[in-house]
């Protein structure tokens, strides 16, 4: 059996407001699983995609400790499609897996939790159909931007490249089975994920 044909996808892209929605998911009761926290884990020494990372792309990728510098990867695989995809094929199948288990015991615990994987590349890494359904938070791509420049302290362009490594905003939007429209303020937003909260409560009781 597939555990996460019983959950919910939670996606959208960089900037697009996906955490602050997930956060208030998590406030409401549901299971948050987070993808990115998984994947600081799997690439964690002595984990074997650990192994495989420093193998493809060098110690230079290295912090001061020995583990993986994030920031140092990030920059090497925004600037460059062919090494994101090549990390990607590292790491997607590890934090998947570790996903399915925590979402597993989540929905042995209590079959009727309503669990939430929250990730940014699930259309583009292929997983969004292995959901129940899948959620899009959307802002304007000026928005996207701007968030990404103020929180993560990245140039204009720093930004637009992640923003560019994704799969369109609008894209993701069409695709979805709900929309969390994030442009507003903080109360719109939260009205929103109330009353979708409410709707997965119903589906993952039934």
């Amino acid at each position: 059996m597939n555990p996460l044909g019983r959950t919910f996808g939670l996606t959208g892209g960089a900037g697009s407001g996906k955490s602050t929605v997930a956060g208030m998911f998590a406030e409401l009761g549901a299971r948050v699983i987070d993808a990115d926290r998984v994947a600081h884990q799997v690439i964690r020494s002595p984990q074997p995609a650990y192994h495989e990372i420093v193998r493809e792309f060098g110690f230079e990728i290295l912090d001061s400790e020995g583990e993986i510098d994030r920031k140092r990867q990030a920059a090497i695989v925004f600037a460059d499609p062919e090494k994101l995809k090549i990390l990607n094929a590292i790491v997607h199948p590890r934090v998947m897996e570790r996903i399915e288990h925590l979402a597993e015991g989540y929905l042995l615990a209590d079959p009727k939790a309503v669990v939430i994987v929250d990730a940014a590349l699930l259309y583009e890494a292929g997983h969004a159909e292995r959901f129940h359904k899948i959620i899009v938070a959307w802002s304007r791509p000026e928005q996207q931007i701007e968030r990404l420049m103020a929180r993560m302290r990245l140039t204009r362009e720093q930004a637009e490249l992640r923003i560019a490594a994704q799969m369109p905003a609008e894209e993701k939007r069409r695709r979805a089975d709900y929309v969390i429209d994030c442009s507003g303020d903080l109360e719109t937003t939260r009205t929103q994920v109330n009353d979708l909260f409410s709707k997965l409560q119903a589906t993952a009781a039934s």
